[in-house]
């Protein structure tokens, strides 16, 4: 059952790549659903999702939109998407979040820049090249300070990944071949020790996104993490009540019986000096 993560580098040919891997294999290509999924999980617009992860949101949207929210409820589809497996993940941090996960594929999608401007100007339709080449360059920057900021990575550092393609050296078909190639290597074939590491980030993630959705428990940060279906939550909460709610919306998500609660009520000390007269 593949995953395999790929890119979004605007004008790269990652979507052509992906497409052409969905035809040639039956994979699913994970597309819009994530969009409406977390714009549904929020309650706002889809358009305003895309805005924020296009780099395209104005002033008082980024201001006033959770991006701790959309970045839990994004991980949450990242994860179920790769649980159920023979999918293309293209964008939405999948080759970090998918990182752990020794049989998932991850691939970079790039191309000179010159060409992605072409490729703007060809797709808009335009022959402003210095409009297209702001808006490569826009796109660039938003991606590299998501990357960052959620995952404190430098975006396009070759390590991220486990293979790197250049469009201008290598068609979309040779492309496609070399990912699915690679794919078919004994390194990247699912193990029950891989699928049991997905299956617990997958519901580690599904427990933080509750939590977040919860008014209860919303801002609560606690460690959390998943084996075998149990849930094992550490950290410090603020009072008992808190440390109640907190296993109470875990085990809505996991089963019942299967959290394990063992976090510590914060303790305040207070000392008091006298100073001699």
């Amino acid at each position: 059952m593949p995953v395999i993560a790929l890119t979004q580098e605007m004008g790269s040919l990652a979507k052509d790549v992906a497409l052409r891997l969905a035809e040639s294999s039956q994979l699913a290509v994970m597309r819009n659903e994530v969009v409406e999924n977390v714009a549904g999980r929020m309650q706002v617009p889809a358009s305003l999702i895309r805005r924020l992860r296009e780099g395209k949101a104005g002033l008082v949207e980024r201001l006033s939109t959770d991006k701790d929210r959309v970045a839990l409820y994004t991980a949450e589809e990242v994860f179920a998407q790769a649980v159920r497996g023979n999918v293309v993940l293209r964008g939405w941090g999948a080759t970090c979040l998918l990182r752990p996960v020794r049989h998932v594929v991850r691939v970079r999608v790039t191309r000179p820049f010159d060409q992605r401007v072409d490729w703007v100007m060809n797709h808009l339709g335009t022959e402003e090249r210095d409009a297209a080449e702001s808006e490569v360059r826009r796109s660039d920057a938003a991606h590299a300070s998501r990357m960052n900021a959620q995952f404190g990575v430098t975006w396009g550092d070759p390590l991220l990944y486990d293979m790197v393609l250049n469009t201008e050296r290598i068609s979309v078909d040779g492309c496609a071949e070399q990912i699915l190639a690679l794919a078919a290597r004994p390194e990247f074939q699912e193990t029950t020790e891989s699928r049991s590491i997905l299956e617990g980030l997958a519901l580690s993630a599904r427990v933080r996104a509750a939590l977040k959705a919860n008014p209860s428990t919303q801002d609560v940060d606690v460690q959390i993490e998943s084996r075998e279906g149990r849930v094992t939550l550490s950290g410090i909460v603020v009072n008992e009540r808190e440390k109640q709610e907190t296993e109470r919306v875990a085990t809505t998500v996991a089963s019942a019986g299967k959290v394990d609660n063992q976090l510590h009520v914060m303790t305040i000390t207070r000392k008091f000096t006298h100073a001699k007269t």
